[in-house]
């Protein structure tokens, strides 16, 4: 065989070996490489079928809604949505805000639905109209339109019984009786700063509650939201645009200033007077659940003090407006809030969790406010109560119990004989995340580890596997087949933080690794409370995978002060934030360099949100040893945050200035000495764009050069697909000029060395 043979062999194998690999285009731009994955799956109120969202095949931005009816074992397309929006959507401003809170934007077609209670019909949005599906009609008229007037439909439900659809509308609270098929205006004040039947802003974005109504169970009242944000500052921000600049007004509560007011109104589905329920003589607090008991003659509401270091649970009788409390929470630093109040039904009784113990745990409590006895205790921490099964006494959990990078269901008993010994019901190693329906008898599982793309099945309360939903399996049909020979998987390990607690780290080690080369180092991070990135699952963001295969070792540290730990874990942030976060990367950072492996020259930053928070003070307090960083949408002054988020772990800059000073980028600007890529996008409104120009005019005044690369119109996500292929390609190129070298000078190390 020739010479020049041989060279064409050789580079057409070179081709074929690079054609393997992922792209960033391939990644952002094309279909989703982790498969034909279903999302917001719920089980049927009769646990007959399992309903989904799935994106079309060519457009991953795009949702239909789907069903699996678990006794045909059969999948089909319920509603096409561009059948019902053939000439696109058009999204409202609130509708769009909306999404951003929900973590959603970006995303069209059918974006969520609701069951009815009977099992039979489905409600779904779309388009600012109203549609409900007839599960027992001829497909071709199953779908039928409500009428909401002409208005969009914000937040709608179906009534408990089923007679009624329940909507928000130009800032009040509608119904529409399904026996007649009329909208009915239940209030009637809302409109400039008054709000009714809505979650105000950090209610969606700090709290996690995006519903401000609740139904009675027997239909009898509404417990709704009313919220003034009149005193709340109006903040004036641009929003720029590739063609044009907008400047916004936006009621924004920014940390240290007025939150909005908040009433609870109890109104009945035919109309009426509303009636308030009396939240105290302090008006400044938070209003953060609202739960009926299952009579529909009682409610609760959990009601926390601005300090966030108390939460109190009431009780009210709803035909008096009598109300007690039955228990109170606090704590020196935060309340963490959580979703697993449920109410017994046979019983006045009620779960409650709290991580009074040091560990998030589960008890059971009697509505006179009596404790009476534990269901989980230990030196583990619940994630959420996942399903109540009260005729067989028994509650479902998630948790991380076995290995802190996994999430696995648990079963105990509810009478707390169990409390320290759970059964673990899934299997298994890896990323188990259920849905249990109405009943807790079957539950559908979305599993997926480092090598598992997420596949997702229908089990028994037992675990017993029923059927494939969606298998998903990884061979020549699947969408990432043709990368999956060059795929990495990554090792976990631990090292230990200064206070001795164990931190878990992810590695991703280069493609064809060879242990006598050293390498560069992508430490990719985001470092902030309620968020774990070491996790045992499918890396559905690919670009650490992608990062691996073009010769970096990829990190990954969860550092104290995040999620699934216990309370000594996450409370070392208290007061000021960025302080043991940083000593944990840098630790992470340290372990890296002793590592015969890691070239300790070219290490480099990167993170988004909180993450890019985290790379800039990386950079700007230890440039000595940190080559590069790339920071993308970064808090660099925490004033400019809002109150709820800001305040629970600084509390107000009135009361902790030096806090604030020293959790801020701002204040250590004057270290940075290494290559920083900032970027941000120019009409964000979560971590506004005034951030970044306040970091550049910072670095300006004490000359210190940057890389700058803004998106016009781009929300804090950059969600477009144009935009996260930009940005990744630009986040990739800035670390390979500043952190690769030829691969004939990369550095030898002796075999053996240490």
């Amino acid at each position: 065989m020739s010479a020049t043979t041989i060279a064409i062999l050789l580079s057409a194998a070179a081709l074929s070996t690079q054609s393997d690999r992922l792209t960033i285009d391939r990644i952002y731009g094309g279909g989703n490489l982790s498969g034909p994955i279903p999302v917001q799956l719920k089980v049927s109120p009769d646990g007959e079928r399992v309903t989904f969202l799935r994106a079309k095949a060519d457009d991953r931005t795009t949702f239909d809604l789907w069903e699996y009816n678990v006794k045909a074992n059969a999948t089909r397309m319920l509603v096409d949505s561009k059948t019902l929006t053939p000439n696109g959507e058009q999204l409202s401003d609130v509708e769009k805000a909306r999404r951003e809170r929900a973590r959603i934007a970006g995303t069209h077609g059918i974006v969520e639905y609701t069951w009815a209670p009977d099992g039979k019909k489905l409600l779904f949005p779309l388009a600012g109209k109203l549609y409900l599906y007839d599960l027992e009609a001829p497909s071709d008229k199953a779908i039928s339109t409500l009428d909401t007037g002409g208005f969009e439909a914000i937040d709608p439900q179906i009534s408990p019984k089923g007679h009624f659809v329940s909507y928000v509308s130009a800032q009040n609270l509608w119904v529409i009786d399904l026996s007649d098929g009329k909208p009915r205006q239940l209030t009637h004040d809302g409109g400039g700063t008054v709000h009714n039947g809505e979650a105000e802003f950090v209610a969606q974005e700090e709290m996690e509650r995006f519903h401000g109504y609740w139904w009675a169970d027997n239909e009898s009242a509404i417990a709704f939201e009313h919220f003034d944000e009149a005193k709340v500052p109006l903040v004036k921000r641009f929003e720029v645009y590739a063609d044009r600049s907008e400047v916004i007004e936006q009621r924004y509560p920014l940390t240290g200033t007025t939150n909005v007011a908040v009433k609870l109104g109890l109104v009945a589905p035919q109309g009426g007077a509303a009636r308030w329920i009396d939240l105290g003589a302090n008006p400044d607090i938070y209003l953060c659940r609202v739960d009926w008991v299952p009579d529909g003659k009682r409610l609760t509401y959990q009601l926390m003090q601005r300090d966030q270091q108390r939460l109190d649970l009431m009780l009210v009788d709803t035909a008096t407006l009598a109300q007690r409390m039955l228990l109170s929470e606090t704590s020196k630093t935060w309340i963490e809030l959580n979703n697993d109040l449920r109410f017994l039904k046979n019983q006045d009784a009620f779960i409650w969790a709290s991580d009074r113990s040091g560990y998030k745990h589960l008890y059971l409590y009697g509505l006179d406010g009596t404790l009476r006895n534990a269901i989980s205790a230990g030196k583990w921490n619940i994630d959420s109560l996942r399903a109540l099964d009260e005729a067989n006494g028994m509650v479902y959990v998630d948790s991380n119990r076995d290995f802190v990078p996994d999430r696995q269901l648990y079963a105990l008993h509810l009478d707390g004989s169990t409390a320290d010994a759970p059964r673990r019901v899934s299997e298994g190693d890896g990323t188990h995340r259920v849905e249990f329906g109405k009943t807790p008898q079957v539950y559908v599982d979305v599993f997926a580890d480092p090598n598992t793309p997420p596949q997702v099945s229908v089990h028994s309360a037992d675990g017993k596997f029923l059927a494939w939903i969606e298998q998903n399996k990884l061979d020549e049909h699947h969408p990432y087949w043709p990368y999956h020979a060059a795929h990495i998987t990554p090792e976990f390990g631990t090292i230990k933080a200064a206070d001795g607690q164990l931190l878990y780290y992810r590695i991703y080690k280069p493609a064809h690794f060879d242990p006598t080369r050293r390498y560069p180092v992508l430490d990719n991070f985001y470092g902030g409370p309620h968020v774990q990135y070491v996790a045992r699952d499918w890396a559905g963001d690919l670009f650490p995978q992608y990062m691996a295969q073009q010769g970096y070792v990829v990190f990954t540290l969860d550092n104290r002060g995040m999620a699934r730990r216990g309370r000594e874990f996450s409370d070392g942030i208290y007061k000021q934030l960025g302080k043991i976060e940083v000593e944990d990367q840098m630790a992470g950072i340290h372990w890296l360099k002793s590592q015969p492996f890691v070239d300790p020259s070219r290490i480099g930053t990167f993170g988004w949100s909180y993450g890019g928070y985290m790379s800039a003070l990386l950079l700007t307090q230890h440039s000595d040893e940190i080559a590069a960083g790339a920071v993308v949408a970064l808090v660099s002054d925490w004033t400019l945050y809002d109150t709820c988020y800001t305040e629970r772990y600084l509390a107000t800059p009135q009361s902790n200035p030096q806090g604030y000073e020293l959790s801020g980028v701002l204040h250590w600007v004057n270290g940075l000495k290494s290559p920083m890529l900032l970027v941000h996008g120019m009409a964000d409104d979560n971590v506004q764009f005034t951030n970044a120009t306040k970091l550049m005019a910072a670095l300006q005044e004490k000359g210190k050069q940057f890389d700058l690369m803004t998106y016009p119109g781009g929300k804090h996500g950059l969600s477009t697909p144009a935009m996260h292929m930009h940005v990744f390609h630009a986040i990739a190129d800035f670390l390979d000029a500043h952190l690769k070298e030829d691969a004939s000078n990369v550095a030898k190390v002796a075999k053996g060395s240490e």
